[in-house]
């Protein structure tokens, strides 16, 4: 993979977003809305016994930080998809950019719109009255590990875009993998109240891994083995995906 290239395409697309103000603010109003409409909703939450955790909206915000960027990974492909209806994405392959630089460039500009949004959710959480005693270190692995979320859901996305070369069928898939991800894990609620099976599902779900990496980081005394051992999981999910998905420009090339 040519660092120059991805420069180049990461260049492209951001330059692409930025074009699209209506996109960006979409992009910005959504996590504001899931934050503060799940935090008035389930705060009562917190009166369960066994609720680890006396601020819903604090034990909120991480969570909504992994599921912004988890949904908002899962249209990347849709770019890829008005690529190959302009005729865009057959010229790219046939020249000399690499494969890799392709698919790094464009997770690259999705990642940027990730931290942005990362911090909008935290300032929204501040403001309604969230606090956490992790320090810098916490924000950044929180910060890290949505971009490793949205990169490995991306790269998904993408490689769905070129196997199925259909908007329906992406957004279709997209819906049917994200939604169950997001509810069996502890985004909106404890494992220590969830059912069992939640808890047993949860402890394969990559979008758990993240959010428990972010919620021991920011706690006053983190579990840093949990930590590093949640985010290895995770850094190793998403290398293997990107990896995978890459070679999903093969199957395109041969099937056009």
């Amino acid at each position: 993979m040519s660092v120059a290239h991805t420069g180049l395409v990461f260049g492209r697309w951001t330059r692409a977003s930025y074009r699209q103000p209506a996109l960006i603010a979409f992009t910005l109003i959504q996590p504001a809305i899931w934050l503060l409409l799940f935090g008035q909703l389930f705060q009562g939450v917190v009166r369960i016994p066994g609720f680890g955790d006396s601020s819903y909206i604090a034990f909120l915000t991480p969570g909504i930080v992994m599921m912004t960027a988890l949904m908002t990974s899962g249209w990347s492909g849709t770019a890829f998809i008005q690529d190959m209806e302009r005729g865009v994405m057959d010229r790219l392959l046939a020249s000399p950019v690499s494969r890799g630089g392709l698919m790094a460039g464009q997770l690259l500009s999705n990642a940027s719109t990730t931290l942005i949004q990362t911090i909008l959710v935290f300032a929204i959480g501040f403001a309604a009255g969230a606090r956490y005693d992790g320090g810098a270190g916490g924000y950044l692995i929180t910060i890290v590990a949505s971009m490793l979320i949205g990169t490995a859901f991306g790269s998904l996305s993408n490689a769905v875009a070129l196997l199925t070369r259909q908007q329906e069928a992406l957004i279709g898939i997209s819906q049917f993998v994200s939604l169950p991800l997001t509810f069996m894990s502890s985004i909106m609620i404890d494992p220590a109240v969830a059912p069992h099976w939640v808890n047993v599902a949860a402890r394969y779900n990559p979008v758990d891994w993240a959010t428990i990496a972010a919620r021991q980081s920011l706690a006053a005394s983190p579990d840093w083995s949990s930590v590093w051992r949640h985010s290895a999981y995770l850094l190793a999910f998403t290398l293997i995906v990107g990896w995978l998905s890459t070679r999903a420009f093969r199957t395109y090339q041969r099937s056009v």
